[in-house]
């Protein structure tokens, strides 16, 4: 496998040329070769993984691409969920607590570098963070009352590490890259019964009241105990064996952390992270169905030194997204070139990457449900009135606010229509996700891929009643039986 050192500054890592190919994080994001190569593990040493970040960017386009990145895009999110990570040190607490046992002090801050710290005696300890963050340098914050507790992990850059580190950071560094094998983090045990997470005022959830209930009597019909529970819930979720997401999902609220320490916990659940993750942000999104050879409106990915270039290549108007914008939210029309350039200046504030994409008009979007790979629902989402979106958030009336939909069984789906979702799932793996395309002079074009897609009451199990539910339940009873 070919092995890329990503980082801000190349010179500063020389020593590690004979182990590796090092390259800039901006090369990487912003030139097409990259895309195309093929059995290739990234490691990310980015000075910075905040959320949107370049170094956040160079791990979620190493997946989009098929490449290996460490740390995963999994890995920097869950260092930001104190409560996570909190959860995921609990088994490990013997460890701690045998490990840091001799200080005399009521803090103590241990800091890793490729699962190793300069003292020996913390090398266990060590490489259990390592081995579960996967991040290069990280620092551990730790306090004592009646036992040590940890206060917060980080991750930290080259510039962080003192100076009297550097030295042995560097050895540890090129022991870390001649190894041909790198450890990954391994789920703890499972618990029981189904917990189905709504959160209340939801401001776009993903499934009505009606649909809830549904949910409840499906599954207690096939033997499950479950109960309803709110973001609030985090800490009673080991109680469950089974979790059903249906509260609205970002990386940045509770809804990846419920999906984060479910997995952790190798709890049954619908759906997992990694699809909230990639589905979350449509560079991710852009970039692997670009590479999939999936069918899609022309897309560009924008970034400062490109703005008017991308003008050149997709004609205006134009659509323009946010990369973690759902149902409608964060996506603008830009008609004019001032419109473009003004959407564009005010988006790169928020995100070092954003997203153009060609504007294809049409009555109505088809949405395919795809679950564990196949079809199981499809229904056409016509656009708000007098709108050019299926959403429009600013309509004065409630009503207007969405458009009709129809439902329809899955044999009567045009065959490219159902050839385009079953393609682009395979993106994704298994799972329950929901395929935007739009049909444009017969051909079916990707528009998205949506994790913790809708399945409301009267719309999306028009057709197939409550079928649509017993399949999702289903699924999960599959991934009980597999554990």
């Amino acid at each position: 496998m070919n092995k890329f050192i990503v980082v801000d500054n190349p010179k500063s890592w020389d020593f590690l040329k004979g182990n590796a190919q090092i390259i800039a994080a901006k090369e990487y994001l912003t030139n097409p070769s990259f895309a195309s190569l093929k059995n290739v593990r990234i490691f990310n040493l980015c000075k910075n993984f905040s959320y949107q970040s370049k170094g956040y960017y160079v791990s979620l386009l190493a997946e989009a691409r098929g490449h290996l990145p460490l740390p995963t895009v999994k890995n920097l999110v869950d260092l930001r969920a104190l409560k996570l990570v909190k959860i995921v040190s609990e088994e490990f607490d013997d460890l701690i607590q045998q490990s840091l046992k001799s200080i005399k002090s009521r803090e103590f801050t241990l800091s890793v570098y490729f699962g190793q710290n300069v003292a020996h005696k913390y090398k266990d300890l060590s490489a259990m963070f390592h081995r579960y963050f996967q991040v290069p340098f990280l620092r551990i914050k730790f306090s004592y009352n009646n036992k040590w507790n940890i206060q917060n992990i980080k991750a930290i850059g080259v510039s962080e590490i003192p100076e009297d580190h550097k030295e042995s950071m560097e050895y540890f560094a090129e022991q870390y890259f001649s190894k041909k094998r790198y450890d990954t983090a391994k789920p703890s045990k499972a618990i029981y019964d189904l917990a189905i997470l709504v959160q209340e005022n939801d401001p776009a959830p993903p499934s009505n009241p009606k649909a809830i209930k549904k949910f409840i009597e499906v599954a207690e019909k096939l033997n499950f105990y479950v109960e309803v529970i709110s973001p609030k819930d985090l800490s009673r979720l080991s109680a469950f064996d089974a979790l059903l997401i249906r509260q609205s999902t970002e990386v940045n609220n509770e809804a990846y952390t419920f999906a984060r320490k479910a997995q952790q916990e190798n709890i049954a659940l619908v759906d997992y992270p990694d699809a909230i993750l990639k589905c979350c942000n449509k560079v991710f999104m852009a970039e692997a169905m670009q590479n999939a050879g999936v069918s899609a409106p022309k897309t560009k990915i924008i970034h400062q030194d490109n703005i008017q270039a991308i003008l050149k290549e997709i004609e205006l108007p134009c659509v323009l997204k946010l990369p973690d914008s759902t149902f409608s939210f964060g996506v603008k029309k830009a008609t004019t070139k001032d419109e473009y350039l003004e959407l564009v200046k005010q988006m790169l504030k928020s995100s070092d990457l954003i997203i153009a994409q060609e504007f294809c008009p049409s009555e109505y979007d088809w949405r395919i449900g795809m679950l564990d790979g196949k079809p199981f629902y499809a229904c056409r989402y016509y656009m708000a009135k007098d709108h050019w979106q299926i959403y429009n958030w600013d309509a004065k009336d409630k009503d207007d606010q969405d458009g009709n939909a129809d439902c329809m069984a899955i044999e009567d789906v045009p065959k490219p229509i159902l050839d385009a979702a079953i393609k682009s799932t395979k993106i994704m793996g298994q799972g329950l996700f929901g395929i935007d395309i739009k049909e444009i002079n017969g051909q079916a074009l990707v528009i998205e891929i949506n994790d913790n897609p809708n399945i409301d009451f009267g719309v999306e199990d028009r057709h197939y009643g409550d079928e649509v539910y017993t399949k999702i339940i289903e699924a999960l009873v599959k991934r009980l039986n597999e554990k």
